[in-house]
């Protein structure tokens, strides 16, 4: 019998996984909107796509949440984008409620499901799927790591030419203007950036990075990314389904790991059919772990949204 995954939000980012999923033909696949017909239509689309990609993925979609129940991985990107005049916190609270609202309904037909969070503030909604849910922190991983570290890859591979495959690089941290790049561990087919790039250079592509989701929005205009943010949650899928125990930069609560309790966020982690296996503890230079520590001070700060 083939693994279930179903993804919550028919949106870009929703459908896109939903696509490359049925394209790794490794599990069969519901997609749920609250949106009448807009779910069903582009499951069956992706369905009809079968015979000429060569995926034999089932792919079903509608509104009722029931289409989940005995789900091996549930991904949620249901949520509101910020909008001209909503505040930070007004967000928060929005998405919360959203969140909290899928959480429970996905919960009740998929008891053993790991979940994997995409809705914004990312490390927050973590937290709150965490809350709402009472499922163990191993099953609860948020998606934020994997596309910042692509991002801040990508990046070095423009500049210095090369494949993008050939940077090595892990960020961590929040998902957002704190995110910390780490510097001393960035490499190039073995090289260490420092010895390829100037400060200043290595500097303006972690500003980019930073940036990463803000300047795809200022060129979209009526939407933001979509294609990278996909991949991103398709490998974190892909690594539980596959029981592969890679490590990959996800967005976990930390019990005590680099120092920290009780906050979301990105770190490296190992995961396995079960979620969360591990929490990789990487060894950080003075300047990176304080980072990391303010990036821990403006997460517990969005969590007091949450009261």
């Amino acid at each position: 019998m083939r693994p279930k995954v179903s993804v919550i939000g028919a949106g870009n980012v929703g459908a896109t996984l939903t696509q490359r999923l049925a394209e790794r033909d490794i599990a069969d696949l519901v997609l749920v909107d609250i949106v009448e017909g807009l779910a069903e239509g582009k499951a069956l689309d992706l369905l009809e796509a079968g015979p000429i990609i060569g995926h034999n993925s089932r792919v079903v979609g509608g509104t009722d949440y029931a289409l989940t129940a005995g789900s091996q991985v549930v991904v949620i990107t249901s949520g509101l984008a910020r909008k001209p005049g909503m505040s930070r916190d007004d967000l928060v609270r929005t998405n919360a409620g959203i969140v909290g609202e899928v959480t429970r309904a996905v919960v009740a037909g998929s008891p053993d499901a790991v979940l994997i969070m995409v809705t914004n503030p990312l490390d927050a909604m973590v937290h709150q799927a965490l809350r709402v849910s009472g499922l163990p922190r191993e099953r609860v991983v948020g998606m934020a790591g994997v596309l910042d570290t692509a991002r801040f890859r990508c990046f070095v591979a423009q500049e210095l030419e090369v494949a993008a495959e050939n940077v090595q690089a892990h960020v961590l941290g929040g998902h957002g203007d704190t995110m910390v790049p780490l510097i001393g561990m960035t490499t190039v087919a073995g090289v260490p950036i420092s010895r390829l790039l100037g400060r200043d250079r290595v500097e303006a592509i972690v500003a980019r990075t930073r940036d990463g989701g803000a300047e795809i929005v200022r060129y979209l205009k009526t939407g933001s990314a979509f294609y990278a943010p996909s991949a991103a949650t398709a490998q974190m899928v892909e690594a539980i389904l596959l029981d592969s125990h890679v490590i990959l930069p996800c967005a976990v609560e930390l019990r005590g790991e680099y120092g920290l309790n009780g906050v979301v966020m990105g770190v490296p982690a190992q995961l396995h059919a079960g979620g969360l296996e591990r929490v990789v503890e990487m060894e950080l230079a003075p300047d990176e772990r304080l980072a990391l520590e303010r990036s821990a001070e403006a997460v517990r700060q969005l969590l007091t949204v949450l009261g």
